[in-house]
This record gives C-alpha cells, structure tokens and sequence, in this order.
C-alpha cells in the first residue's frame, strides 16, 4: 500500500468510526459465519488458549471469541485510534487487549499464538502476502482468512470471463487497465481496496499447515467456490502433536 493509499484508507476509518460497527458488522453476516467456523474447529482440536484478530477494527472477532473462550487470552491489532476507542466504548475491549499495530510487521513472535485471524482486511492492504505471511509466522496452530473473492462476484457471465483472464496469468494486467495503473478502487461503503481473492493466499497457507477447510459464507449452491462464490472463509491448521498440543 503506497503511502497515499494508507492514508486515504485510515482517513476513511477515521471519519466513519463511529459508524463503523453499524454499517460493517452483523452478528449473521459472512464474517460471523466464518468465526463460528473458527470456534467449531478450535474446540474440535482442543486447542484454544490464545487468539489474535489482524485488523481488529472495532473488535467484533475479539469479543465473539472472548465469549466462546472465556479462559483464552484474545488479542488484537488495529492501527486507527477512532476504531480501537470504539472498541472500548461499544465492545469493552482494553487498550492492553487491543493495541495499535501493522499487519506487515506483527509485533509478536514466531508461533507464539495459537489461531491468527482476519476478518475483511486482506482486501484493504495492497501487499496482502506480505500480510499471511506474518500471520502465518506468529500462529502455532492455525489460522482464519475471510475475505473477499474477486472471481466470484458479479454476473455469471463475468465469473467465467473473470476465471478465464485468471486462467491465462492476465488478473493483474487486467486490473491495472481497469484501475488506470492505481491497481486500488474506492466505494463510499467500503474505502479503499485492492481486488483480492482469498484463494490465492493458500499456497502461503500451506507452507505451514496441511489441514485446510474451506467454506462459502455468502450464499451459492455451486460447488465451484472459485467461480461462484463472493466471500468464502479458509481455515487452514496444522496436525497436533506434542509441539503444538496445549
């Protein structure tokens, strides 16, 4: 994310924050799917004692695991002050749970959480490998990406026309002729964002962890998620053994 990029996304959280949970969150929307995803799992392997949301906003994810998992520590990053005093006010989340952060430079150490977690912010940061893959270093066991799918949205017609391009190695091209060279867009609902697939973060996900569930947490009956699907969460974990067992 280019400096002026940052900026313009950050301005954005700043001016809508005391909006923000209302317009962006709701307690059955494609995001809590994908959490009740993540507690199932959890609870399935046994392994719950820590948590970390990236991005945590106004800390939705935080507050929803912190009621599943009462004994866990559960912590999260968010480098815009209006939203982490947000947090506090609407979700009573501590500045010592919820801190200021880059998810490009996570300030904890390697595999020292159990679950690392996003929830819609991969598509708002435009070097998003750099993103998973410091996720992918902090977490012990396993982590949640839920997100967008760029392939899967609009027309029939334009998913398979977006698979073809995506088939050939062209995405990119195409995008920066879509965007003018920006390679960003921007909606008044949404800020600024970078056209994402959530699929594409899967080879860095399994350089780490060879379990991977895969869910479509917004609507579609075909079981093409890559062509079908706008939202789709991916929890990716590892085999517990001795190393990673609690």
């Amino acid at each position: 994310m280019t400096p002026t990029d940052q900026s313009r996304q950050r301005d954005y959280y700043k001016a809508t924050a005391a909006t923000y949970q209302e317009r962006h969150v709701a307690d059955q929307d494609e995001h809590g799917l994908a959490l009740e995803l993540l507690v199932m799992l959890a609870r399935y392997y046994g392994v719950a004692e820590s948590f970390l949301d990236v991005g945590a906003g106004t800390g939705r994810a935080m507050k929803a695991l912190s009621l599943a998992f009462p004994q866990a520590r559960v912590q999260g990053i968010e480098p815009v002050a209006e939203l982490r005093q947000q947090a506090e006010l609407m979700n009573g989340i501590s500045g010592e749970d919820l801190r200021e952060g880059d998810a490009l430079q996570l300030p904890f150490a390697d595999n020292s959480i159990d679950w690392v977690v996003e929830t819609g912010v991969l598509h708002h940061i435009r070097d998003w490998r750099r993103a998973v893959a410091e996720m992918v270093r902090v977490a012990r066991y396993g982590v949640l990406i839920s997100d967008t799918n760029n392939i899967g949205q609009g027309s029939p017609r334009t998913k398979t026309l977006k698979k073809l391009i995506k088939k050939l190695g062209l995405w990119n091209l195409f995008v920066w002729l879509q965007t003018k060279g920006k390679m960003s867009k921007w909606s008044e609902g949404d800020g600024l964002y970078y056209s994402f697939c959530a699929f594409d973060a899967l080879p860095l996900l399994r350089l780490k962890f060879e379990q991977v569930q895969l869910m479509n947490t917004q609507g579609s009956g075909d079981p093409d998620l890559l062509g079908s699907v706008s939202h789709v969460a991916i929890v990716v974990s590892r085999q517990k053994t001795a190393s990673t067992a609690p």
